[in-house]
């Protein structure tokens, strides 16, 4: 019953829609304070080489994460929903780590160890084209590299769900 109300919520996040930030529409060129007083403060600022991104997320319930990066001006350069699979395919085992990931999709769902890797696996949450509720796994070595990375299917409501 909770995973069911859990899911309703994120339901209601997410609304009809499909990305609660899609009609934002932050233009290239918006100053930093504009895109603060449409979207509110950030849940996360992260550095970049030119300048910064603020990340707005809406795990662990939710299944977007939008990113707004901004030069060394504080105007916009791209703002984008980040959790798609083209963007997950862009991990690369063996040389992106936990920082990599987290600048590049934001704080994850959870994170948590399975008995049959020794290391951290980070969970999203996201919706794959055909509008699925997916996971995508990011396991980390225990020295926070990437060893490996795929999809998975979530399902809601299964009679496991029911316990």
């Amino acid at each position: 019953m909770r995973k069911l109300l859990l899911a309703g919520l994120a339901s209601l996040l997410v609304g009809c829609a499909g990305s609660p930030f899609a009609g934002y529409d932050i233009p290239a060129g918006a100053p930093r304070d504009a895109v603060i007083a449409r979207m509110g403060q950030p849940h996360r600022v992260v550095r970049l080489a030119g300048g910064e991104r603020l990340q707005y997320s809406l795990q662990p319930y939710g299944q977007f994460a939008w990113m707004v990066d901004l030069d060394t001006t504080g105007r916009v350069t791209q703002a984008r929903q980040v959790l798609t699979e083209g963007n997950f395919h862009r991990i690369e085992p063996g040389k992106w780590t936990r920082e990599d990931v987290e600048r590049e999709f934001g704080r994850p769902a959870w994170v948590d160890g399975v008995a049959s890797w020794n290391g951290p696996v980070m969970t999203y949450r996201w919706r794959d084209i055909a509008n699925s509720d997916m996971f995508y796994y990011v396991y980390l070595d225990p020295q926070g590299v990437v060893r490996r990375a795929h999809p998975g299917m979530e399902f809601i409501n299964t009679p496991d769900d029911r316990r």
